[in-house]
């Protein structure tokens, strides 16, 4: 995290939150579209609870990093590639170019029976996950796979362990309810949230 700022709110914190997203889908396409909706939150916003937390204010979510697997997402800014491909969250606000290139993530078993119909695979090389986390000094990698995909959510997990990277898990798939996984987390001092 970068250097003591002032956000909306007037709190005073060590700066930044620095994100990487793993899944570029519908789930991501929200998260980013509210990020920039209520970066200006200075009071009770309808559908935010919260949008100072421990003195981080929403503004405060800077997306650094972004991998996908979809040929129609991969190389893209991640400002284009929320709406990209299979993605039909609907758009309620704009999001201004990030400067965030989507990269090749590994498949692994990321793209199930259904969605492997659909989406075309990137033919790019999967990038070195873990030290792409680290270029970017990623604070937090967040987890939006496709629900079941249980190998390539313990992929993105160890990259986080691998990067000194805080790890949320969105899905179902257990990470931070596993002993063994959240053992690997505290042992290094990481924060790790989830499941689902």
């Amino acid at each position: 995290m970068s250097s003591t700022t002032q956000n909306p709110s007037g709190a005073n914190h060590p700066g930044k939150v620095r994100v990487a997203i793993a899944g570029i889908g519908n789930c991501a396409s929200s998260l980013v579209q509210g990020v920039t909706h209520y970066a200006d939150a200075r009071d009770e916003v309808p559908g935010l609870m919260h949008h100072t937390v421990a003195g981080y204010h929403v503004s405060d979510i800077e997306f650094v990093a972004a991998f996908d697997v979809a040929d129609a997402k991969v190389g893209l800014d991640l400002a284009d590639a929320i709406f990209a491909g299979e993605n039909n969250t609907v758009k309620f606000t704009d999001v201004d170019a990030t400067g965030v290139e989507v990269q090749r993530g590994p498949t692994l078993d990321g793209i199930g029976k259904y969605l492997s119909e659909v989406v075309e695979l990137s033919p790019a090389e999967p990038v070195d996950v873990a030290a792409v986390l680290r270029e970017r000094e990623v604070d937090v990698l967040i987890n939006l796979l496709p629900v079941g995909s249980e190998q390539a959510v313990q992929f993105y997990a160890n990259a986080a362990l691998e990067a000194g990277t805080g790890f949320v898990n969105c899905i179902p798939v257990f990470i931070a309810g596993r002993p063994e996984w959240r053992a690997r987390f505290e042992e290094k001092g990481l924060p790790i949230i989830g499941d689902d």
